[in-house]
């Protein structure tokens, strides 16, 4: 090529890249918006071998897209339980007062400055008890209900060699012996915010034996704890739906891609505690969702 030549293709490539940089313009997207809610996170779960429920309650209020959620604070935050007759009213109910355990966080744990214990003892978690949420947020009353879900311990908990996609996962192999009175569903727990979702409707009353794999981020020597939840019908159908939307690092009482609705239903104005719909106010609910359940826990050590 001559030098003219040279000169024309230079400039080309010039312009060239005059035109790909010139195409960096800032665009602003214009997301949709929708009002705060509320995001209850209240898992509680139930350690039998202890004298009381171990009662944590996260309250947090979802922001705009780019945001996490925020802490937040109640008014008032209370749980009932006790037996229900059959108008759906308690006999003889137990309440306790939950406050803020420090200033700021959001984490609602029983008032230990009450005059009385305003622990729960886990006697009170048995089969047909039934506890309900009342929080009072920002002059809204929300109410959420449900019945105390047991669950079974495991057989065994070791580790496999077996592999699924890639040969780095790593193996776990659980046993476990189903309930045979009763129709049951599990939430298995297996850390770093992973769950998993199982029904005893091929097993039940029977032993029963599945595998779980971990990525490559497990090292030898690194231990796993692994728990076994009880769950209603309502707690396993949301979290079927909610794991499905969440990664390890959005949990799964943040915010989900579409909205799943927990068992937090807003009851402002409306007469009756007992309300368990709101079909008046269909815009009206909280996120997240109020569970109690029974939970048997193992560590592994990975070999």
């Amino acid at each position: 090529l001559n030098c003219k030549s040279m000169l024309k293709r230079s400039l080309q490539i010039v312009l060239l890249l005059s035109l790909f940089t010139s195409c960096e313009d800032i665009i602003e997207l214009e997301l949709p918006t929708d009002d705060n809610r509320l995001v209850v996170d209240g898992l509680l779960r139930v350690d039998k071998t202890q004298q009381f429920i171990d009662v944590r309650l996260t309250l947090r209020e979802t922001s705009n897209f780019y945001e996490e959620n925020q802490a937040t604070q109640a008014e008032s935050v209370q749980i009932h339980y006790g037996v229900l007759n059959q108008d759906n009213h308690f006999e003889n109910p137990s309440t306790s007062h939950l406050v803020e355990e420090v200033p700021g966080t959001g984490v609602y744990v029983p008032d230990s400055n009450s005059a009385t214990d305003q622990r729960i003892p886990t006697t009170s978690a048995e089969q047909g008890m039934t506890f309900v949420l009342e929080v009072l947020h920002k002059g809204r009353h929300y109410f959420a209900q449900t019945l105390y879900a047991p669950a079974v311990p495991f057989d065994n908990l070791e580790q496999g060699d077996g592999t699924l996609f890639d040969e780095d996962e790593t193996e776990i192999v659980v046993t476990f012996s189903d309930d045979p009175n009763n129709d049951n569903y599990y939430i298995f727990d297996f850390g770093y915010g992973e769950f998993l979702t199982v029904e005893d409707q091929f097993f039940q009353g029977q032993q029963f034996q599945f595998s779980y794999f971990y990525d490559s981020s497990l090292q030898p020597g690194q231990e796993i704890n692994v728990s076994i939840l009880g769950a209603t019908k309502d707690f396993y159908d949301y979290m079927g739906l909610i794991v499905e939307q969440t990664t390890n690092s959005n949990g799964v009482f943040g915010t989900p891609v579409a909205t799943v609705r927990g068992n937090v239903v807003e009851i402002t104005g409306q007469d009756y505690i007992d309300v368990l719909n709101n079909n008046g106010q269909p815009n009206d609910y909280a996120l997240g969702y109020f569970a109690v359940v029974q939970e048997y826990s193992r560590a592994l050590t990975i070999q």
